[in-house]
């Protein structure tokens, strides 16, 4: 799967390889710790969303009101666009020169910009139905004034964010425009900025709208006090928030700007849909899109479930959903980024034995750095959850536990899912665009199964939900491998196999002293106090990680000694320099 949220840089495979480029390395540098900087910042976007708001109704309504904005942005803005764009602007600067290339732009940025527009406009007006499409009659909500209300505030909310799509879109052509013409820096740096705009603006437009609201809310966390529901403050202060989220979105363009001008784009009022450059990057887009839809389909789908539920539910999962994001970015976004030139370079010179080792390598770097991050968050998810978001005002102790079992279920296919981040490009990479987009396909089926099936007939609720997305991953990266297998003839399988078991063991020694440690930090110290969590969630992590590293050598894990000699390496050059 490929989850994307709107804190997320462009797709790194946007980043082209030029004659002038910096090295592969720095560049991948870059793009990775932006993803991992934009990661914590959405962290701390849903902190604010979980101290002031809770898993109530207003928090639900923005999260099904982002949802469609959010699936387009994926599948038109951030996915397909930025790489079907990439590809074509890049060979045209190759072959016909600058004023080409900024012809190109100028005709796909006017060419977006009016039919998104229409997108939108049709959006606003249709909200309604496309609210009716999401959201299923709750089982709880039994009060019709109550689930009026919820309704209504849905559909005001999915109109404000609508013209998020235009705004993420035309930052979407600016990022590829600048990693065409080699520049890193400030295009990575673009979704940090919606994550800033989004919090700051969104608070200070909730202050105006719902100024007691906020200023109570405020005064609770500060005082770590529990405050009574206000479904009629929450609606005004949330409607300050979808506005910060266009502000966010706005920023996320507007970063931009003055690196397009310094790289020489100047826009020019020109429109063509049957230039031969326009038609091929909508081409390319078709089974990209198709490709990089599965995700975001089946979390709509998942929506549609979760309100059937009752209140809460999406919000949980949404809590969830975004602490799996954080070692994503951190572990499978990065090790991607750094792979595909790799791959890319050995697929073009038909060198399958470096193309197979290379992505055998980034593989088993996944499953190092991934699994302890899986079993971690399984062990300590409910003291996790109550050290992020879990502070006084409206995020209580059972919605730490309802969220906490969500996050146990999503860990079981955070592996998979950093696995399928380094097979799906790398099929990109071998010009094989079908094979992806079966896949999706046949995950969209696979959600839509186990979502019915646990929560119909297993009664599993909320953890079916978010079960239903592991078993997606783990569906997907079988069939993407299998489908590898075939087409390379060989992965190291046996090395796989052994790296995958050593460090599983590793990693299960880990998760039962970190349950040890932090069942006795619990009984020593409590879980009421923000120090006591601090010190219960760092002091199991980190003897964890101690713990893991010693395992791991004794297991022999291979990738282990790589790491630390690359890590002793680095630290050693720092040092040479000072």
């Amino acid at each position: 799967m490929n989850n994307a949220t709107p804190d997320e840089p462009a797709n790194p495979q946007s980043a082209v390889r030029s004659p002038q480029s910096k090295s592969i390395a720095r560049s991948a540098g870059i793009v990775s710790i932006a993803v991992m900087g934009s990661r914590i910042l959405g962290l701390v976007r849903e902190q604010a969303f979980a101290a002031f708001f809770g898993p109530g109704i207003a928090n639900d309504a923005f999260n099904i009101a982002f949802r469609i904005p959010n699936l387009l942005r994926d599948l038109f803005a951030e996915g397909a666009l930025s790489a079907a764009f990439v590809s074509t602007f890049s060979r045209t600067l190759t072959q016909k020169g600058d004023r080409e290339a900024w012809r190109l732009a100028n005709l796909v940025s006017n060419g977006l910009f009016l039919v998104l527009s229409a997108v939108v406009l049709t959006g606003i007006a249709f909200a309604p139905q496309i609210v009716d499409l999401l959201v299923e009659p709750s089982r709880e909500l039994a009060d019709p004034a109550q689930a009026r209300f919820a309704y209504d505030l849905t559909v005001k909310l999915t109109r404000i964010l609508f013209p998020f799509l235009l705004m993420v879109s035309l930052a979407a052509v600016a990022m590829g425009i600048l990693n065409s013409k080699d520049r890193y820096g400030v295009p990575a740096s673009a979704s940090t900025m919606f994550n800033v705009g989004s919090i700051i603006g969104g608070l200070v437009c909730a202050y105006l709208f719902a100024p007691e609201y906020i200023a109570n809310g405020a005064s609770a966390l500060w005082n770590q006090q529990k405050l009574p529901r206000d479904d009629f403050g929450a609606a005004s202060a949330i409607t300050g928030m979808a506005i910060g989220t266009l502000i966010g979105g706005m920023m996320q363009w507007l970063i931009q700007v003055p690196s397009l001008r310094s790289v020489g784009f100047r826009w020019q009022p020109i429109l063509s849909f049957r230039d031969e450059g326009v038609r091929q990057v909508m081409r390319m887009m078709a089974p990209a899109i198709i490709g990089s839809a599965a995700l975001q389909v089946n979390l709509v789908v998942n929506t549609t479930f979760a309100t059937s539920l009752g209140e809460g539910r999406v919000s949980w999962l949404q809590f969830a959903f975004r602490l799996i994001y954080l070692p994503i970015g951190m572990f499978g976004v990065a090790i991607s980024t750094a792979t595909l030139p790799v791959a890319s370079r050995a697929a073009a010179a038909d060198n399958l034995e470096d193309f197979r080792r290379t992505i055998a390598q980034a593989l088993r770097l996944t499953f190092l750095l991934t699994i302890p991050s899986a079993v971690g968050l399984i062990v300590l998810n409910k003291p996790i959850i109550a050290l992020i978001y879990q502070h006084g005002g409206r995020f209580t102790e059972y919605d730490t536990a309802q969220t906490g079992i969500a996050l146990a279920y999503n860990a079981i296919g955070l592996t998979a899912y950093s696995a399928v981040r380094v097979l799906a490009p790398a099929f990109f990479a071998l010009k094989d665009t079908r094979v992806p987009m079966m896949a999706s396909l046949f995950s969209i089926v696979t959600n839509y199964v186990v979502a019915k099936s646990t929560v119909d007939y297993f009664g599993m609720g909320h953890r079916g939900l978010a079960l239903s997305i592991s078993a997606v991953s783990i569906v997907n990266f079988a069939i993407l491998f299998i489908f590898m297998r075939r087409k390379v003839g060989r992965i190291e399988g046996g090395k796989l196999l052994s790296t995958f078991a050593k460090v599983t063991a590793a990693a299960v020694v880990m998760g039962a002293v970190c349950w040890l440690v932090s069942q006795q930090l619990e009984s020593a110290l409590g879980t009421t106090s923000l120090l006591a969590r601090l010190i219960d969630v760092g002091a199991s992590i980190a003897i964890g990680m101690t713990v893991f590293y010693l395992a791991a050598r004794v297991f022999k894990v291979g990738e282990l000694a790589q790491m630390t000699n690359a890590l002793k390496r680095k630290l050693g050059a720092r040092s040479t320099k000072q």
